[in-house]
């Protein structure tokens, strides 16, 4: 069924049609005879041969060109020489520039095709464009001096027309150093001649002008040397292969030649040219200039007060050494050129390893920099009052107006610059105070003030004789050395003791007696354990500390006794608000009897000669109920039999005086019928006799 389709039909006369077209086309002619080179060629002879360069069934005419031309598709490959730089689209067209099938007359490579590869005339091509510049007597070649088969009409199978050359000058011409030289003819020879040297790319390492123009190669490039013409190698040498240091011993520091090398970003050894050009003619000479930053590099900032300075001021054009005119000078070794003004004073000293800028600014000489810390690391630190106050002059004199001042040997005692304000009162402590390398005066003051007193430098009771103790001890000096408005001719303004108070006394030389001299009454103790004055009962804490004890009757005559001994001191003596005149804050007691502070509850009934002795009936000690009283001894009334068993009430009966009700005891009658008679007045009102 399926044979009986069209389709079917159609399809196999299509295909025979097509087969029958092909084997007609092979059978007939090519367009043309192929060239001569071509035609040596037994593979591209015959009938069947045009799929050698045509491609065949599945091939193309460019691929099947750079088959047999390898050297052609390396080039295209890489993109060197004429056939890689045409660029892609013209390069897959080989028949553009090399026709065929025009017989054997007929030369593929010919100024045609030279032309629409970019070269109009062969004869003047520019060998620049494969690598090779030509230049100087090269020019003057035809090309088949070089290329043997450049003219040739057909080539033998093998042969090279124009490839195949090699850019080795010993491929073309003798060697007259047998080998010897490692380096390419073009590094030494040019194209003009073999007679002229010419360092190609030597500019690129050491430009041959100034001082290297005009030298002979061996001068540097001696034979046997490591930089020898024989041991340069073909390939050319980086720039850090050639550096100065080869040739040159610097003279310089090395922090110089490293900030130099810095600078110009090479190596320490090729870093000469930051300041010697290759045209300067010699190292030392006038045209060699030197920029503040590369003088810098040296160790010495041009800065303040340098920086205004001429070269020729510090480097001696006169002297021809090196070493003499740039003798290395650091920037802090002024003594290098200016003179020691202080005479050799500080050689060898704490400040010597520093030079002048130990004291000096580097900028200027005057003022000076010398500060209280740096003062400190010599034998006297300023401290106080001579860090603050004081003057170099004042302890550093100028011993000649135009000339610096003495500092070495300067004394350093306080009596060396300053008088005794004492007036030699301490001399007697000299031996213990003589072991104080500033002097006795530092054994108590301080660097501050003469009038600041450090406590704990002046042992008041070892140096004076008087121990501060208690409030003394709180106490500021000038309470007792008052000072006075003007200072004294030793410039003393703190008083003296002695003559503010007079001659020691005891406490009385400072403090007023409150008690007005009544503890120094004749029949009183003027020593007491040791203790003088009033010491004898008071410390020197404070007046009102009692410390050592306070014997009443012994001071007073009056023994505090009983109820007395359990009352407060202020029960008698009464505080006041405000101190007296002379200080003193309790009250004097009202006396010594007992009206003086109690309240009579008799009304006056027992005063006698104008005192009140209630002792004679109370024990005062104790308690005013304890009576000590016996009617019998201390009465004009003896008591009999019938009266001593009634209470004293019986007898004693109250009456109004003023606003209050006391007990009559006195007077009182002692008559019987005074109690037990009828009376026509009021017994009261009865006139007794006194016993």
């Amino acid at each position: 069924m399926r044979l009986k389709s069209p389709r079917l039909w159609i399809g196999l006369l299509t295909l025979t049609g097509i087969l029958a077209f092909a084997i007609t086309d092979l059978t007939r002619t090519a367009p043309g005879p192929i060239s001569a080179s071509h035609a040596r060629v037994p593979e591209l002879q015959g009938l069947g041969s045009c799929h050698h360069c045509h491609g065949g069934w599945f091939g193309d005419m460019t691929s099947s060109c750079l088959e047999c031309h390898a050297p052609i598709a390396r080039q295209l490959a890489d993109g060197t020489g004429l056939h890689g730089r045409l660029g892609a689209e013209r390069a897959q067209r080989c028949g553009a520039c090399h026709g065929e099938h025009h017989g054997e007359e007929f030369r593929i490579v010919n100024q045609l095709g030279f032309a629409i590869a970019g070269v109009p005339d062969p004869r003047t091509f520019d060998h620049e464009l494969v690598g090779f510049p030509m230049a100087g007597m090269h020019l003057e070649l035809a090309c088949g001096e070089c290329h043997l088969h450049a003219d040739a009409f057909a080539l033998a199978s093998g042969q090279r027309r124009y490839l195949g050359l090699s850019q080795d000058c010993a491929t073309c011409h003798h060697d007259p150093h047998d080998g010897r030289m490692r380096i390419e003819c073009a590094q030494c020879h040019g194209q003009d001649g073999f007679a002229q040297l010419a360092a190609r790319d030597h500019d690129r390492h050491l430009p041959l002008e100034g001082g290297h123009a005009g030298l002979d190669c061996r001068r540097c490039h001696a034979e046997g040397d490591p930089r020898s013409l024989e041991a340069h190698g073909a390939a050319r040498a980086t720039e850090t292969d050639r550096v100065c240091a080869d040739c040159h011993r610097s003279p310089h520091t090395p922090e110089l030649v490293r900030g130099a090398a810095h600078r110009t970003g090479k190596p320490e050894g090729a870093s000469c040219a930051a300041c010697h050009l290759p045209e300067h003619t010699k190292f030392l000479g006038a045209e060699v200039g030197m920029t503040r930053e590369q003088h810098r590099f040296a160790g010495f900032p041009l800065d303040e007060p340098h920086h205004e300075a001429k070269c020729a001021q510090c480097h001696d054009p006169a002297r021809v050494e090196f070493a003499q005119r740039h003798p290395g000078r650091k920037a802090d070794q002024c003594d290098a050129c200016h003179d020691d003004a202080h005479r050799g004073e500080f050689a060898g000293k704490p400040f010597a390893a520093q030079g002048c800028v130990g004291c000096h600014e580097r900028t200027r000489f005057a003022p000076h920099a010398f500060s209280v810390e740096k003062h400190a690391q010599t034998a006297f630190p300023l401290t106080g009052s001579h860090a603050s106050k004081a003057e170099c002059k004042d302890c550093h004199p100028r011993a000649v107006a135009d000339q610096p001042a003495t500092f070495h040997g300067t004394k350093a005692r306080c009596d060396d610059c300053h008088r005794d304000a004492h007036a030699g009162y301490f001399g007697t402590f000299a031996r213990e105070l003589a072991a104080v390398p500033a002097g006795t005066c530092a054994r108590c003051h301080q660097t501050t003030s003469f009038a600041e007193l450090p406590r704990e430098g002046f042992d008041h009771g070892r140096w004076t004789g008087f121990a501060l103790e208690g409030a003394h001890a709180q106490a500021g000096c000038e309470s007792c050395h008052e000072r006075s408005r003007e200072p004294d001719e030793n410039g003393r303004c703190f008083g003296r003791i002695r003559a503010l108070k007079g001659e020691f006394r005891g406490c009385v030389t400072c403090h007023e007696d409150p008690h007005r001299g009544e503890f120094d009454r004749g029949e009183l103790t003027r020593t007491l354990d040791g203790r003088i004055g009033c010491e004898r009962c008071h410390s020197q804490t404070s007046f009102r500390n009692v410390s050592q004890g306070f014997d009443h009757g012994r001071w007073t005559g009056f023994p505090l006794q009983g109820a007395h001994r359990r009352a407060e001191c202020t029960a008698c003596h009464q505080r006041l608000a405000e101190p007296d005149p002379v200080g003193r804050t309790w009250q004097r007691a009202r006396g010594t009897q007992c009206a003086d502070c109690h309240q009579d509850p008799h009304a006056g009934q027992f005063v006698v000669d104008g005192r009140t002795e209630c002792r004679r009936c109370h024990h005062t000690a104790d308690a005013f109920k304890e009576l000590v009283f016996r009617h019998d001894i201390h009465s004009r009334f003896k008591l009999g039999e019938q009266h001593e068993g009634l209470a004293c009430a019986a007898c004693h009966k109250p009456f109004r005086h003023g606003t209050a009700d006391v007990i009559r005891y006195r007077p009182l009658p002692t008559e019987c019928v005074d109690c037990h008679g009828q009376v026509d007045t009021p017994f009261l009102n009865r006139k007794v006799r006194r016993r």
